[in-house]
């Protein structure tokens, strides 16, 4: 029985050998027919290792096209295959979602012709292009420029495949966003949304939450300022699963000021002229931002006039002319000047309004001593109530009123102590001027005669 048993053994052992042996040889046989089917799915493969990659989501393998299998075994039993349906059944295998290299090939009101090194014509939708919409195709490339691209749809019917640009960075963007949560990259996005509690930035096709406590220098600041305007920001929380954002906009914009202190104070000296922002407005002046950097200007620099309260000529918001007047390094001071020497209206007097000149004035207030009439814009001169008429006056109230607009001359200049005097009477025609005094003498003369000579004809008449 055991010779039995070990005769049959041996018997299955050379069988399964030659079996080993015929598989082998089918093995190396079709060795040759499934290369070309091995380096046909390999760019897919490779395609969306690439899409796993940029977007971090891990592809859905396609199921294997046996059909188109069977065909290419058909046609090319020996293994080998044409160049033109190599790229043809490379492009039936090809899946949405992958990403590849296009070259502009043509741009039009509505797409942009790309080749992406296959045999159907690529495209893409202007609104595939850029989520930023003021983004314009025909300005921003040229013939020739290659673009990233991810392929959303193939038509095999009309030979053409539809990419998007705008979807590859907002792919990249997000990797980027997870990266810059640890390696404290600077962003730049537009503010799209006022929300809740903050505001919605796009930066690249990702949206990132900006907290209002974040989102500026100060917590006073309005956020519908930053309404579509481009602002800085670092990325401080990343909500993978959920593929949510969160950013600080205030840490940049301190960094930024504090360098741009530092190259102040490196260079700055008095006299220096700054075009500056004006940022706010106080009972004794006004802060203007001079390039990052904040100055104040004192309410008696802001104007040659006398004015109560800054905003008489200023307003938050203004773009003015600023000058250094003074330095404190210790304290991180900065005084600024507004008014220059050369608006001066006591210089301008000088040069334009000598003693002897006649010129027209506006009465703008009254005394028991006479009349205050604007020169000119800062300057008031007086008008004493003997130079107001060339008869005799009880007030000023007699011969004029606020608001007259009056020919003067000026008869004298003080400008250690800033006054001016005007005279109304001294431009009248000497003519007029001596009938109206002869009138003035005579006058009195028939007052005191005139009861008189009623007497004496009243006892004549007796």
């Amino acid at each position: 029985m055991s010779e039995i048993l070990e005769g049959n053994s041996v018997e299955l052992e050379n069988t399964a050998l030659e079996t080993a042996d015929t598989e082998e040889v089918k093995t190396e046989q079709s060795k040759s027919n499934d290369d070309v089917a091995i380096s046909e799915e390999e760019a897919p493969c490779e395609s969306a290792e690439a899409v796993e990659e940029v977007s971090g989501e891990v592809p859905v393998e396609a199921e294997p096209d046996s059909d188109n299998a069977e065909v290419s075994a058909e046609t090319k039993p020996d293994g080998e295959m044409e160049f033109t349906e190599a790229l043809e059944e490379s492009l039936k295998s090809m899946s949405t979602d992958q990403k590849v290299k296009g070259v502009v090939m043509g741009i039009t009101p509505s797409e942009i012709q790309v080749d992406i090194g296959r045999k159907h014509a690529g495209f893409v939708p202007v609104d595939e292009y850029s989520d930023d919409p003021l983004a314009n195709p025909a300005a921003d490339l040229k013939i020739g420029d290659e673009l990233d691209l991810i392929i959303m749809k193939t038509n095999d019917a009309e030979g053409t495949v539809m990419l998007s640009k705008k979807r590859f960075d907002a792919a990249k963007a997000w990797i980027d966003v997870m990266e810059g949560e640890t390696d404290g990259k600077i962003f730049e996005g537009l503010v799209t949304d006022v929300v809740r509690g903050g505001v919605l930035v796009t930066a690249n096709g990702v949206r990132v939450f900006i907290p209002a406590s974040l989102a500026t220098e100060s917590r006073n600041q309005p956020l519908e300022e930053l309404l579509k305007k481009k602002i800085k920001f670092r990325i401080i929380e990343v909500n993978k699963q959920r593929k949510r954002a969160v950013g600080s906009a205030r840490a940049v914009i301190r960094e930024e000021r504090r360098a741009k202190t530092e190259e102040f104070w490196a260079q700055a000296q008095t006299g220096q002229v700054y075009q500056g922002t004006v940022k706010s407005l106080t009972a004794y002046g006004a802060f203007v931002d001079i390039g990052g950097v904040d100055g104040m200007v004192h309410i008696s620099e802001i104007s040659w006039k006398r004015i109560k309260h800054p905003s008489e000529a200023l307003k938050v918001g203004d773009e003015i002319e600023v000058y250094i007047k003074a330095l404190d390094d210790e304290k991180k001071k900065i005084s600024l000047g507004y008014k220059r020497a050369e608006d001066n209206p006591w210089e301008i007097l000088r040069r334009d309004c000598p003693v002897g000149t006649a010129t027209e004035a506006e009465v703008v207030g009254m005394t028991a001593f006479g009349a205050f009439a604007t020169v000119m814009p800062g300057i008031d001169g007086l008008i004493h109530i003997s130079q107001i008429a060339n008869r005799h006056i009880e007030k000023p109230q007699d011969a004029l009123r606020v608001g007259d607009k009056v020919m003067v001359k000026v008869t004298d200049i003080d400008f250690e102590k800033k006054r001016v005097s005007l005279s109304i009477r001294a431009l009248l025609d000497p003519m007029e001027k001596g009938e109206e005094e002869a009138v003035e003498e005579a006058a009195p003369v028939i007052e005191e005669e005139s009861p008189a000579a009623v007497e004496e004809a009243s006892e004549t008449e007796e």
